[in-house]
């Protein structure tokens, strides 16, 4: 009994020395104290296995003792299985920085740190702008003028977006720009994405493009050119880099710039000759200033001994001889401005590089940097506007859209899809509002980029589909009176640009953050090129005992033992705690993942996939605490919240088991499951009960719904038509109207009105003869029923409408 006894505190001390990560000393302590009382209590044989172990943990825990024999070996042996990492790979590896992605790799993450990043909100300026700029912006477009009958946003709309300097919202104050934060910027996206054409329009020379660079990198004399024209619409901007052979690997890029000399009105000019073949390059046909990124070469050595210098950027201006420029794409269900740039031995001075000749070179840390903040705003901001404006759409549609005598919104079948896209709104809401203000706070988040540009691009996908099938034939069916169609159409563009979500989800978000955000690994593979062995003793015994401490923790909590406190009230305190355990267990999975499969892990894209899964999913129900946390509740909020943290803990859970089913070495996946989840899943998906009462709350006018719409576009005093704001009216007088339509469906029912009377309309009108309801209610009910009626109608054209050649029309019935 002694023997087991001390068996079992050996490893319950074990245990929590490792969850507390407390180091080797007192793990080597604690068996050795345990030992010498079994031998003092004559229990000799645990007495000497604790003090073997004892000494083994002290020959391979303290530092003294194992670099003499056991670090040089790991070494040897790390410097053989270490994945090898590309000068682009190390150029992506350092851009931007680390913040909560940092933590939940950790495995112990620090909810204090997500909360110092305090949310300051937004200025009075910018609430003005959104409030008025937008709003009338907003208010200008016709999404089936702009879509099919101009293919353009018109050009009122044109002259509004430059004199209001909406292309220079990057851009500081002192350059002419609006000089918004990020929370900002993104609050103007989210509510210009009622129409997916006006927000790519304002968004891209916001994102990646020649106005960060420019900012970040540009020379002091092309700020001061550049920047105040770009601010004020005179000059309109694009980016040049993917092409035929070149889009997710831009690495690859088949373009050169060759530095050369030529004589330029009358004088010897050291300069590029360009040969370029661009594609898909949002805003090129109508841009004056062309961003450029190309492969330079140097083969006569005019600027040094370097022949390959590597990916540069420059900025040519459209009416450089050579440049060929001025067509369109047609890119799928938008007919926002996008289309090839071409040009062959197009000579541009060496001064057109960003930053100048000395920034030859550094093109790919540019985008890399530029990117990891503007692919955090503009797709997941405009993924989130959709999710807005569904949530507006389908909740009203549901609402008045009547079948079996009740709103469709009282049918499970369509409570269900309505919850669903709502949650996913909700969840988009949080994580672009969160990772907006921790960039407000001087952070550059390279892989919750990843998360937001994959993951919320993928919401919006679902959001719209969900969308369209609870408007059924209203939205398949188009026309301008059609609000969903077009845009549902246009979806797959964000999907595929700015890092295709195959590719980002299968190679970016862990194979970035594995090495980026790891606190140990970058640690390592630095002590590997330096060839530091004491560099690589001190990070590799440091990372060995996070594994064991994440393992400690990922199985104490997984019984529910030891949960870490956290700050967070009891509707959301809970989910804390689950975020905790599955980052420790996400961690330990890293780690286990990393350390079999080493550099091969790199093709292993579909493992590496669900393990940036179980990331995604964890960074995104953080977010949606903080959220929570630091907003103003409203009633029915918390039925959303629960369902939206169940959502995500499920999908992490489900990228877990997906993980250990999938690991090459079977034992280590079952190992790991045991570990992670000893109990089993804990997270089934949401209960019905809170889908019914969440889909209720955004059919109604209730506070929930209303909240949900902050920011979106919902006045109707504009000169276009706003469905949010018909159908907010509508729902505003939703329970006088389902009063009477209760009455007056009874009173049919009952045989007391005309058995003919099978229209809404007709029905009103005998029920008023027959004194059943009095003429205000009557002429209530004609106005609304007429209103109801059009928002449920869809369009018709002429027979040979959508027939571009007349000549092509088959006239069928014709008469001879």
């Amino acid at each position: 009994m002694l023997s087991l006894l001390l068996l079992v505190f050996t490893v319950v001390g074990l245990i929590a020395i490792a969850h507390r990560e407390a180091g080797s000393a007192p793990a080597t302590a604690l068996p050795a104290v345990l030992g010498i009382v079994g031998l003092l209590l004559d229990a000799e044989v645990v007495g000497v296995l604790l003090l073997i172990s004892a000494a083994v943990i002290a020959v391979c825990g303290l530092p003294a003792l194992r670099r003499h024999w056991l670090s040089p070996r790991l070494f040897a042996m790390f410097k053989k299985v270490a994945p090898k990492v590309s000068d682009t790979e190390r150029t992506a590896l350092e851009a931007g920085s680390v913040a909560w992605d940092g933590e939940l790799f950790s495995g112990r993450p620090d909810w204090q740190r997500l909360l110092d990043f305090k949310d300051d909100g937004l200025s009075d300026e910018e609430r003005a702008f959104i409030d008025h700029q937008c709003t009338v912006a907003a208010g200008m477009c016709n999404a089936w003028d702009i879509a099919r009958e101009r293919a353009d946003l018109p050009p009122e709309l044109w002259d509004y977006l430059k004199k209001e300097r909406f292309f220079g919202m990057i851009i500081p104050k002192q350059y002419g720009g609006l000089g918004f934060s990020a929370k900002a910027q993104s609050a103007v996206l989210q509510k210009l994405a009622v129409n997916e054409t006006l927000m790519s329009t304002v968004g891209v020379p916001n994102s990646l493009g020649p106005g960060e660079l420019l900012l970040k990198y540009g020379t002091q004399e092309q700020k001061d050119h550049y920047l105040p024209r770009l601010a004020d619409g005179r000059e309109i901007p694009c980016f040049g880099l993917t092409g035929p052979r070149a889009g997710s690997d831009a690495t690859s890029l088949p373009d050169v710039g060759i530095v050369c000399k030529k004589e330029v009105d009358g004088k010897e000019v050291l300069g590029l000759r360009l040969t370029f073949n661009k594609r898909w390059i949002t805003l090129a046909p109508i841009a004056t200033v062309v961003g450029l990124a190309f492969r330079m070469f140097d083969p006569d050595h005019l600027l040094g001994d370097k022949e390959d210098l590597g990916i540069t950027c420059a900025l040519v201006p459209r009416d450089t001889d050579g440049m060929d420029i001025g067509r369109r794409h047609h890119p799928i269900g938008s007919p926002f401005m996008n289309g090839p740039i071409r040009g062959k031995d197009v000579f541009v001075p060496l001064d057109t590089i960003i930053g100048g000749p000395d920034m030859a070179g550094e093109g790919w840390r540019m985008l890399i940097e530029c990117l990891s903040v503007g692919r955090c705003i503009t797709l997941p901001s405009g993924a989130t506007g959709t999710g807005r404006y569904a949530i507006g759409w389908a909740g009203g549609f549901a609402r008045i859209r009547r079948q079996f005598n009740v709103p469709v919104a009282e049918m499970e079948g369509i409570q269900e899809p309505l919850a669903r896209l709502t949650a996913k709104a909700y969840i988009a809401q949080a994580a672009v509002y969160q990772t907006a203000n921790t960039i407000d706070h001087g952070h550059a988040p390279a892989v919750p980029s990843t998360i937001l540009k994959s993951q919320l691009t993928e919401f919006q996908r679902d959001i719209l589909a969900d969308a369209m099938d609870i408007h059924g034939g209203k939205a398949v069916t188009l026309g301008p009176r059609n609000y969903l169609g077009i845009g549902y159409s246009a979806n797959p563009v964000a999907i595929t640009v700015e890092g295709a979500n195959i590719m980002t989800r299968n190679l970016m978000v862990f194979g970035q953050g594995a090495i980026r955000c790891h606190p140990y690994v970058l640690e390592e593979l630095a002590a590997k090129d330096a060839d530091d062995a004491k560099a690589f003793d001190r990070a590799f015994f440091r990372h060995a005992g996070l594994i064991f401490g994440n393992a400690a923790r990922a199985f104490s909590m997984g019984l529910g033992l030891g949960k870490p406190a956290n700050p967070f009230d009891d509707v959301a305190g809970p989910y804390a705690k689950e975020v905790c355990r599955l980052s420790a267990g996400f961690s330990l999975c890293a780690d286990a993942a990393m350390a079999s499969l080493g550099a091969e892990l790199k093709q292993r894209e579909m493992l590496s996939a669900r393990l940036g899964d179980v990331l995604s999913n964890l960074y995104l129900v953080s977010m949606v605490i903080k959220q929570w946390h630091e907003g103003d509740k409203v009633e029915g909020e918390a039925e959303l919240m629960h369902y939206a943290c169940r959502f995500l803990l499920n999908r992490a859970e489900t990228a877990f088991v997906e993980v250990f089913d999938n690991l090459p070495n079977k034992a280590l996946g079952k190992t790991l499951k045991v570990l992670v989840m000893p109990l089993g899943r804990r997270w089934a998906r949401p209960h019905d009960d809170l889908a019914r009462a969440i889909a209720r709350s955004v059919s109604t006018g209730s506070a929930l719904r209303k909240k949900l719409l902050q920011g979106a576009w919902d006045s109707n005093d504009q000169v276009q038509d706003n469905p949010v704001a018909r159908y907010n009216a509508l729902l505003e007088t939703q329970n006088r109207a389902e009063a009477l339509y209760r009455q007056i469906n009874r009173a049919y029912a009952k045989g007391k009105l005309p058995v003919q009377a099978l229209h809404p309309e007709e029905r009103l009108e005998a029920a008023l003869a027959e004194g059943l309801i009095n003429e205000d209610d009557a002429d209530f009910m004609r106005k609304r029923e007429a209103e109801v009626l059009d928002m449920l109608s869809v369009d018709d054209f002429a027979f040979d409408a959508f027939v571009t050649d007349k000549d092509k029309v088959n006239q069928h019935n014709a008469t001879a």
